[in-house]
Formats: C-alpha cells, sequence, structure tokens
C-alpha cells in the first residue's frame, strides 16, 4: 500500500511515523486491496477546546468509493487511533455488503438450478 504521510504544525518523529505503520498495518489485514492512504496530522493551537487540540484525517483509496475518516483528541495518539478504529469499520463494512452480495447471488442461482 502506497503511503502519503502530511504534517502541519506538527513535527513528525519516527515514532509517529511508525505507529501510523503499524495501524495502517492492521487496516491493510483486514482488506488486501486497499491502493492506498493518505495521512494528515495537524495540530490546531488555536483550538476553542484544549481537549481537541490533534487532529488526524485518513483518506484510504479502494476500488470504488474513497474511505475518509477523521478525529480530532488532546493526544495526537489517540487521535490517530480512534480515526484508524473509524476506517476499520467502514472496510468492514464494505467488505461484508461484498461478501453478503456474493452469497445471495449464490443463492439465487441455486434455486434457479433446483426449479429447473
Amino acid at each position: 500500500m502506497k503511503l502519503i504521510l502530511s504534517t502541519h504544525n506538527v513535527t513528525l518523529t519516527d515514532a509517529i511515523e511508525q505507529h501510523v505503520l503499524d495501524k495502517l498495518e492492521k487496516l491493510e489485514h483486514i482488506d488486501r486491496w486497499l491502493l492506498d492512504a493518505r495521512v494528515t496530522l495537524e495540530r490546531d493551537h488555536t483550538a476553542h477546546s484544549p481537549a481537541k487540540q490533534f487532529k488526524c484525517g485518513i483518506r484510504v483509496g479502494i476500488r470504488g468509493n474513497d474511505l475518509y475518516a477523521e478525529d480530532a483528541e488532546a493526544d495526537l495518539y489517540a487521535a490517530i487511533d480512534r480515526t484508524i478504529a473509524k476506517l476499520s469499520a467502514q472496510v468492514r463494512k464494505k467488505h461484508n455488503k461484498a461478501k453478503a452480495k456474493k452469497h445471495s447471488v449464490a443463492a439465487t442461482l441455486k434455486e434457479r438450478r433446483r426449479a429447473a
């Protein structure tokens, strides 16, 4: 999977980059057809609430429509974790829909063969 990691008002360290890579690897484990991921990490120093200081947004390119999730937290690592959790739910939903469609088509064909 291709990764584009950009930051705004955040110093990108090896630990942050490795944390993002580890989390995206788990996401890729769910669906191996993920093409690319664009990760944006931001720090908003003018936030109205200090509890929502760091923001993480991830856009995952797959076949069909891209998936996007973002979250804002006081801790950057927590923002990354929550964003990945939201994305994994979207990937699982898309994967389960595809499997259900495949099974319903197979069941319909089986009924047609049985009736004939």
